[in-house]
């Protein structure tokens, strides 16, 4: 039996459903009283459905940054993919500051991590044949990263170049995201569709399908924003 069933274009679905589930909750629903009640009991402990939101959501950053060792492997212009997460990233920053109430130097959205995992890939590619320059690069990048406060910061950074060293290896790849990422258990299960993905493109195709899925994350802050300005 062929278990390989999910494309790229599924896989995107699925972290731009979990990461709306898991924004929803943290910037509008958690103050909703009936998204604050116990839900069910979880090893002792009451579960509401603010915070099995939030566990759903936590499949999506494994999902995503897996997406970025794809489209860094696959993509047939890679100055003109870094871009686009550059200005999508940009944008981003201010539905990213209207949700999390004003900018400010310690938070920052998930878009740069991603470029910036995307820019740590292009280094290997560019001095593969040099490793204590490779070495050099990326430590530094990483000290970048946690400077910097972007959402998941230095690990996620870490997690995308592991990703891509790994990229053969599924099992160590979703012991890596167990280890390092938030909720790592759970982060971990967003290898179970990642497992399935046989490795075509989908359903999005063209211009618009493609930059529908950069406008996407902007475009859900804000809505999520003006809902919250409306009900609160």
């Amino acid at each position: 039996m062929n278990r390989k069933l999910l494309t790229g274009s599924a896989l995107k679905l699925i972290a731009v459903v979990t990461m709306t589930i898991d924004h929803s909750a943290a910037f509008l629903l958690r103050y909703v009283d009936v998204f604050t009640e116990p839900l069910f009991a979880f090893h002792g402990r009451a579960m509401t459905w603010y915070a099995f939101m939030r566990l759903i959501g936590r499949l999506a950053f494994p999902i995503f940054a897996f997406l970025i060792v794809e489209g860094f492997i696959h993509t047939r212009n890679r100055r003109r993919y870094g871009w686009s997460l550059f200005v999508c990233a940009l944008i981003s920053e201010i539905p990213w500051a209207l949700t999390h109430h004003g900018f400010h130097l310690m938070s920052h959205n998930v878009m740069f991590t991603l470029l910036w995992g995307f820019l740590g890939l292009c280094a290997i590619e560019r001095w593969r044949n040099d490793r204590w320059r490779i070495g050099f690069t990326l430590l530094v990048m990483l000290a970048v990263a946690f400077l910097f406060h972007a959402d998941y910061n230095g690990p996620g950074f870490a997690f995308i170049i592991l990703l891509y060293i790994l990229r053969r290896r599924l099992v160590l790849q979703a012991m890596t995201g167990i280890c390092m990422l938030p909720m790592g258990l759970v982060a971990g299960l967003a290898f179970i569709p990642i497992s399935m993905y046989n490795g075509c493109r989908g359903f999005i195709h063209g211009t618009v399908g493609k930059y529908f899925f950069y406008a996407f994350y902007p475009a859900h802050l804000f809505i999520i924003w003006l809902i919250s300005q409306m009900i609160l």
